[in-house]
């Protein structure tokens, strides 16, 4: 990996992205309402659940496709791929979200100019694009790999999981750093399954999130958007 390919990754990963990540929990405050979560260790078993059963299996899975049609330029398999993942959000908030996030991203990516001008074409013509999608043209615009895009990808994640976890528990920041050194290696492990798995093997299916994601939308008290 170059320098320039790690401080390009370490750019999209950053909880500065100015995306709205930090507005969004995912499932996780609707969690904590039903008592699934309870402290700092059921915090960090539902955000580990959430990385090996759920990213791994399908976010993941897709942004490694969607950066491999980046890179050939594939218009149409772009498209059909991004409304696929699209359509497949399980809920109105986890829709919005990942249509709210693909977009500010893109725009992002449109304001600085990266990428040459036919793939920014293309990003701009694909309404809505997901996150994945978005953050797959970001990392290929600055060549880069798989495996480091997708543990880019994860980590963010889980980083902005654990600061959800740090507002709505509440947890202490020691709490928080702790649950992300426990979760580099599942990181790593939910990259590589994802690079294994082929397109027609990409499974979104989370019907516990989902059903916990569409509870939230009437959730009494709520920090979050999702």
């Amino acid at each position: 990996m170059t320098t320039t390919e790690l401080v390009a990754l370490l750019h999209l990963a950053s909880p500065a992205l100015p995306i709205g990540a930090y507005s969004y929990s995912q499932g996780f405050e609707a969690a904590l309402d039903a008592n699934l979560i309870r402290d700092a260790d059921s915090a960090r078993d539902w955000i580990a659940s959430g990385l090996t059963d759920v990213l791994a299996h399908g976010e993941l899975p897709f942004l490694a496709h969607q950066l491999a049609r980046w890179h050939a330029h594939d218009a149409p398999a772009l498209a059909a791929e991004n409304a696929w993942y699209v359509a497949s959000r399980e809920s109105a908030e986890l829709r919005r979200e990942t249509e709210q996030m693909g977009w500010s991203l893109a725009q992002l990516c449109a304001s600085l100019e990266w990428g040459d001008a036919a793939r920014r074409a293309t990003l701009a013509s694909l309404s809505p694009v997901a996150l994945p999608t978005a953050f797959a043209y970001a990392a290929a615009a600055h060549d880069a790999s798989a495996d480091a895009t997708l543990a880019a990808y994860a980590f963010g994640w889980v980083e902005n999981q654990t600061s959800a976890a740090l507002k709505a528990v509440p947890l202490g920041q020691l709490a928080g750093q702790r649950i992300i050194v426990a979760l580099r290696g599942a990181i790593d492990a939910a990259v590589r399954r994802a690079l294994a798995t082929p397109p027609d093997a990409i499974n979104t299916f989370a019907p516990q999130l989902g059903i916990l994601s569409a509870r939230h939308e009437t959730q009494y008290s709520r920090l979050f958007r999702s």
